[in-house]
């Protein structure tokens, strides 16, 4: 049965279209997909989908790809900086690195700047060239890191004679305690890096380097410069003149005591450290350093050399401490670093 609406398809004949509307009882006006109505009868009609809108599009309509969600991207991760108590001091080296130890006389060199500390530091590395400075290597360092900042040749070592390093510290995403802005020239003797015993080793490098200190405990490095004048002049013999008649001779001067080594370590302590907490361990180091203290509290002059090593810096803060508080008129800083590198203190009795 064929009614208004329907799509309908001729029987004898190509074509088709939908009913639009009876003519009469034997007819109807069907409409194409060009949109004329033509008359046709209703016994050549074929109902193909009833009550269905004709479409005039002649392709079906395209199916939509599905819509894939991706994922979220994960935040970044954060990285997490290890704090420690001595590195609330900037402590800032240079070190230098033979890129063939086994053959000194013809190595060219890596060299290194090191944050010890726990901050960030825009940093720049410079040499002198005549009367002006050449910037080598500027940037940003992260604390408690180091990074290369450049390879060089023997025939390059001239310009190592005068460096400076300029330093800014911060601290990101967190307060902090102000500190000055540095700027350290440094005179390197460059004879030095012919020198096997020179390369040491320390406490940043499997291998043996040169390490060159910039800023210890926020104290930057003062070098003594010596005029070649004054130079010549000390190394002449100075002549002695007779005592005068009737003047006592001079006495002579006394040379200082030898200085006395400590080692606080506590494997040169202790045989066993079994049952003992960290802070047993501790307060026994510095029992036998108010011990050795007061052994020699009499002798001024005398020069005492604490080794307690590295390490995390407990053992080192806590005799500091001790010398601000309870042995104040005595003369402390860092021992010989070519000697003891950076694990020992050196104190002076007055």
């Amino acid at each position: 049965m064929v009614k208004t609406g329907d799509k309908v398809r001729f029987l004898n004949s190509v074509g088709g279209g939908v009913v639009k509307a009876f003519k009469n009882r034997q007819m109807v006006l069907v409409e194409d997909e060009s949109g004329f109505d033509f008359p046709v009868l209703i016994s050549e009609c074929v109902v193909v989908n009833e009550g269905t809108p004709f479409s005039r599009s002649s392709q079906p309509p395209k199916e939509q790809p599905p819509v894939v969600k991706q994922p979220p991207e994960p935040a970044p991760l954060k990285k997490i900086v290890r704090e420690t108590p001595e590195g609330e001091r900037l402590s800032i080296y240079l070190a230098y690195l033979p890129v063939d130890p086994k053959a000194m006389t013809q190595s060219g060199y890596e060299a290194y700047f090191i944050n010890e500390s726990n901050y960030s530091l825009y940093f720049n590395y410079m040499k002198r060239n005549n009367n002006s400075w050449s910037s080598c290597c500027q940037g940003e360092i992260e604390p408690n890191t180091k990074i290369f900042m450049e390879e060089f040749q023997k025939e390059n070592l001239n310009e190592l004679e005068r460096i400076c390093v300029q330093l800014m510290a911060f601290k990101k995403e967190k307060p902090f305690a102000l500190k000055n802005v540095y700027s350290v020239e440094l005179r390197l003797d460059t004879v030095k890096f012919y020198k096997t015993h020179c390369f040491m080793e320390n406490d940043f490098f499997d291998e043996a380097a040169l390490i060159v200190p910039v800023v210890r405990a926020d104290v930057p490095e003062r070098q003594l410069l010596v005029s070649a004048t004054e130079l010549q002049e000390a190394m002449q013999p100075k002549r002695k003149d007779p005592p005068a008649s009737g003047r006592a001779a001079s006495k002579p001067r006394q040379t200082p005591p030898p200085a006395v080594e400590i080692d606080l370590h506590i494997r040169q302590l202790l045989d066993s450290t079994e049952g003992m907490s960290a802070g047993d361990i501790l307060n026994y180091q510095l029992d036998k350093f108010h011990e050795t203290m007061h052994r020699y509290a009499g002798r001024k002059g005398q020069k005492i050399i604490f080794i307690h090593g590295k390490g995390e810096g407990v053992l080192r803060a806590a005799i500091e401490k001790e010398l601000k508080t309870r042995y104040k008129s005595c003369e402390y800083q860092d021992a010989s670093f070519r000697e003891y590198g950076f694990g020992a203190t050196s104190v002076k009795i007055r």
